[in-house]
């Protein structure tokens, strides 16, 4: 992610910035950083996971929200837009500001090159934090896998790992289940990155 120019920013000049943006940013603890756009097989994945989520919670008391939304992260003093979140029952929204909430359950991300070690390291110990959390996805764009970690007790998570679109991914934390075949429906991958796969 591309750091901005300025070296400090309140959270409320970061807020007012981002609503006459003409693109997305990410807030750390006074730095602001550019989010890069979003390549068609992130787009696609998230669109997948979230297309099921809706479909299977239509009737239950859950709410799915993609990438536009914004998440406060009070103990790290970050704004972020995770590319899925699931929240039980009602949003809590952060000073009232209906963009932004503070209470998933439940955090997909699409790892991008350009990020994913921050996903799954920095981002995930800041999300950790979240007294809502249970349950934390990460979804490669270049190759079938997936990453799967939920709270089993406090400062414990489990790990677990999918690489066949053969297998389906159970959610720990709320009663839902998806194939690896339609996450990945419709994603194209490279033609190096297929090659290499088929030897």
């Amino acid at each position: 992610m591309q750091l901005t120019e300025q070296q400090y920013y309140s959270p409320e000049e970061y807020l007012a910035l981002e609503e006459v943006a003409d693109y997305k940013s990410e807030y750390i603890d006074g730095k602001i950083f550019h989010i890069p756009g979003e390549s068609t097989n992130h787009n696609q994945i998230a669109g997948n996971f979230s297309s099921e989520l809706n479909f299977a919670f239509k009737k239950l008391d859950y709410r799915v929200y993609m990438s536009d939304v914004r998440l406060w992260i009070a103990k790290r003093r970050i704004y972020t837009y995770p590319d899925v979140m699931i929240v039980a029952g009602e949003p809590e929204y952060f000073n009232n500001r209906t963009d932004t909430i503070i209470n998933p359950k439940v955090i997909i991300e699409v790892l991008s090159d350009s990020t994913k070690g921050y996903d799954k390291s920095g981002k995930f110990a800041a999300y950790r934090t979240l007294s809502n959390l249970e349950e934390y996805i990460l979804i490669d764009q270049t190759k079938v896998h997936v990453e799967q970690f939920y709270k089993t007790g406090k400062k414990r998570w489990l790990f677990g790992e999918y690489d066949d679109e053969d297998e389906a991914i159970a959610l720990n934390s709320v009663q839902f289940k998806i194939s690896l075949d339609d996450i990945y429906n419709k994603v194209k991958f490279a033609e190096q990155e297929v090659s290499e796969e088929c030897y």
